[in-house]
């Protein structure tokens, strides 16, 4: 037999191979469409490193990373079925589920990424605010949708505070707003805010930033969402997404001036040193934290989890109860040995 004739007898067999249900695992690829839940700013490497080192394309997995604006965006177009996964704020999350509770595609969180919500008020020195007690019958200003915003009632009620007026702006107009002394403090993300004031010329001394894992208040931050429909047909490839994902955040925690370069390759237009301290803030305050590291990363506390499911329910003003056993799922975690991944805590 010739080699041309050989080859040609043999396609048939190896077309037939593909088809079967018996052919080799690695001739299955799964897509999967990520939405992150703001700009490709230093917290993206978390995804965009795993990615960028082929860790999701070596579990099979063709994941495509898109920028979000917004949790709440993110949880919309997860359960809308336009995306297969994000990364969303778990207060967020609550509310949907508690205010959608016909929806048939709810999604779930997975994963805890941000243990301690990275939420808190800031205000600046010359304000006079040193304490939450300082913030009664001020002026506090923040996009309507901002997590801080949500979830003031919560740090309100926790630091007995009364009389706040709110004003509502465009989230680019925020920081600009609290150095004019239009609104005498504003709630965000710290390593969101606090960076955007030192970037239109206000030095960090000057800022006063009160924190609500601080002050009493114990909300999760930021948890990897997956859809049901996801969940149900393919829960080995959410697993495969999941231990990827941790295999990289680890050597976003090693070298996170390195994995600053796989968000510059998606953005080439941010500042890389100013990246680098946002990612280092984020993985200090809200990922490698006390709590973090009490839980176990990626994972709940139930007691907390149920307390937190209270408290949204209560600050939102929800159209039904938040079920905390409605908004987790954590039977697709990676192993404790592959979940140990959290640098020990700085001094």
């Amino acid at each position: 037999m010739t080699k041309r004739h050989f080859l040609k007898s043999s396609l048939p067999l190896l077309a037939a191979a593909a088809l079967s249900p018996f052919a080799p695992a690695f001739a299955q690829t799964t897509p999967i469409k990520f939405q992150l839940d703001w700009r490709f700013e230093g917290p993206a490497a978390l995804f965009l490193t795993p990615a960028a080192k082929g860790y999701f394309k070596d579990a099979k997995l063709d994941v495509s990373i898109d920028a979000g604006n917004g949790s709440g965006g993110t949880v919309t177009r997860v359960a809308s079925g336009a995306y297969d996964m994000g990364f969303a704020d778990m207060a967020a999350l609550m509310e949907f589920h508690a205010n959608n509770p016909d929806a048939p595609n709810k999604p779930v969180a997975v994963m805890m990424v941000y243990n301690d919500t990275p939420a808190s008020v800031m205000a600046l020195k010359k304000s006079g605010i040193k304490k939450p007690a300082d913030l009664n019958n001020k002026k506090l200003g923040a996009p309507v949708f901002d997590a801080g915003r949500r979830a003031f009632p919560i740090f309100a009620k926790a630091n007995a505070i009364n009389g706040v007026q709110w004003t509502a702006m465009d989230p680019p107009l925020r920081e600009t707003m609290l150095i004019r002394g239009d609104v005498d403090a504003i709630t965000g993300f710290t390593f969101t805010s606090l960076l955007n004031l030192e970037a239109r010329g206000t030095k960090a001394e000057d800022v006063v930033v009160l924190p609500y894992p601080d002050f009493g208040v114990k909300l999760y931050g930021n948890a990897i969402i997956a859809s049901p429909k996801m969940i149900k047909e393919n829960p080995a490839a959410v697993k495969a997404f999941l231990k990827a994902f941790a295999k990289g955040a680890k050597d976003v925690f090693a070298k996170p001036a390195a994995a600053i370069e796989d968000v510059k390759a998606r953005d080439g237009i941010i500042n890389s040193a100013m990246e680098t301290r946002r990612l280092n803030m984020a993985i200090d305050t809200v990922i490698n934290s006390p709590n973090a590291h009490a839980e176990g990363f990626g994972n709940v506390n139930g007691p907390r989890l149920t307390l937190m499911a209270s408290q949204v329910s209560d600050a939102f003003n929800t159209k039904t109860r938040v079920n905390p056993d409605a908004v987790w799922n954590g039977s697709m975690l990676p192993t404790a040995a592959e979940l140990n991944i959290l640098p020990p805590v700085k001094k």
